[in-house]
């Protein structure tokens, strides 16, 4: 169980770090992360599509040198 957990983990930060070029194909490939990882792990949907849509955003607009 311990190494399934740190596989998702693993799946879903590469996920998130995956930018688009505008901040609605930033918050899409978070949110489409985000629910990946939730309902692997069976968590709330509706929470991982709005921690992973927020998270990416987040990550790709103040990123050190931008995602584009």
């Amino acid at each position: 169980m311990r190494a399934r957990t740190l596989w998702i983990t693993v799946l879903v930060c590469v996920g998130l770090a995956g930018c688009g070029n505008t901040v609605g194909k930033q918050a899409l490939y978070g949110g489409g992360a985000g629910v990946l990882g939730a309902a692997v792990l069976q968590g709330s949907i509706v929470g991982g599509v709005v921690v992973g849509a927020a998270g990416n955003v987040l990550y790709c607009q103040h990123k050190p040198g931008g995602c584009r």
